[in-house]
């Protein structure tokens, strides 16, 4: 039977927070799996491997947390930059899983985007008070694309930070960089600044694992095709447009949710999209599809005209980038 995409889950806060983890992609990397071809990597492995073994004894509680909270310096703050494929994510995961994320729930494991929905979703104060009861909190993809953006994430990891949680992150921008390009990052430049001191810079040099040459755009399949394929247990077929107003009617920390139970997706009559902000949804739910390994079959004109012009060259063209590379990996011929 075939299904849809077009629904609404509600999600309580609890299960949000549940949904925190090293995606299925990574559900496997650890340290020992890591084999690194440049120094820069062995280097950055050790570091990761050192915070995980400084977090290995049993939490304090009670009273001794607090104490320890009170008199220990800064906890440990990790940021790992380099290029695409150079395995960024595999650390950031090995550490939550070295830390025993799935059996103690002590880590949680997020996009940087995921954290700001979460914040939308259940509130600052309740993320500040959720997060500092964890041992180390995990943000993969750190980008700053707005200045709200930048406001709230500094006070965030702030608060988490002075907390004693300890914070690992992962991005293609230095610190001192973010928000570059996307707005008047001059204008806050004490915050930014602020959010660079709190780290650690570990470069990883290399190329790309993958081998992946330059994200070229393909033509979708006949929508008919589509239709065929896109049928069975767990299968969905929607058509694009209808998809994406529907995504602007679902809170984007919901499209984890949008996508439980399903292990194919089918798109018909895919096309250019106009709006940047239907755009930025949409690479939203690209990103919970590659997490998931959900296969695409993508009807239309594929990737080929999916982004603007202007959005290829415009200040998220990284995440539009990522989500064509992403979409390749993931669609079916």
């Amino acid at each position: 039977m075939t299904t849809t995409l077009l629904r609404r889950p509600e999600v309580p806060a609890d299960a949000l927070l549940a949904g925190f983890v090293v995606p299925r992609h990574f559900g496997d990397a650890t340290f020992e799996s890591y084999r690194p071809a440049h120094p820069s990597q062995a280097v950055a492995r050790e570091r990761l491997a050192q915070v995980a073994d400084g977090l290995a004894a049993p939490p304090a509680k009670g009273l001794a947390r607090l104490l320890h909270r009170s008199s220990a310096r800064a906890a440990a703050a990790v940021y790992l930059d380099g290029g695409f494929g150079v395995g960024k994510t595999h650390l950031l995961a090995g550490l939550a899983h070295a830390v025993g994320q799935r059996s103690a729930g002590d880590v949680v494991y997020g996009t940087f985007v995921e954290y700001t929905h979460l914040v939308g979703a259940i509130g600052f104060a309740a993320t500040v008070r959720e997060l500092s009861a964890r041992r180390v909190v995990c943000i993969d993809e750190f980008e700053l694309d707005d200045p709200g953006d930048t406001v709230l994430m500094a006070r965030l990891l702030r608060e988490v930070g002075d907390a004693g949680v300890t914070l690992a992150a992962t991005s293609n921008t230095l610190p001192e960089s973010l928000g570059e390009g996307r707005f008047a990052a001059e204008d806050f430049l004490r915050e930014i600044q602020a959010l660079a001191a709190r780290f650690e810079v570990l470069r990883i040099d290399g190329d790309d694992y993958r081998h992946r040459n330059v994200v070229t755009a393909s033509r979708g399949l006949p929508d008919e095709e589509v239709r065929s394929r896109a049928v069975g247990e767990g299968v969905t077929c929607d058509d694009f447009g209808a998809l994406v107003e529907h995504l602007r009617t679902v809170h984007p920390s919901r499209y984890g949710a949008l996508l439980e139970g399903v292990r194919r997706v089918g798109l018909t009559g895919v096309g250019r999209l106009t709006d940047q902000n239907d755009a930025l949804r949409l690479v939203v739910l690209v990103d919970r599809l590659y997490d998931r390994d959900v296969p695409v079959l993508l009807g239309g004109s594929g990737t080929s005209e999916l982004f603007t012009d202007a959005m290829l060259r415009g200040g998220y063209r990284k995440k539009y980038y990522r989500a064509l590379s992403r979409l390749g990996a993931l669609t079916e011929g």
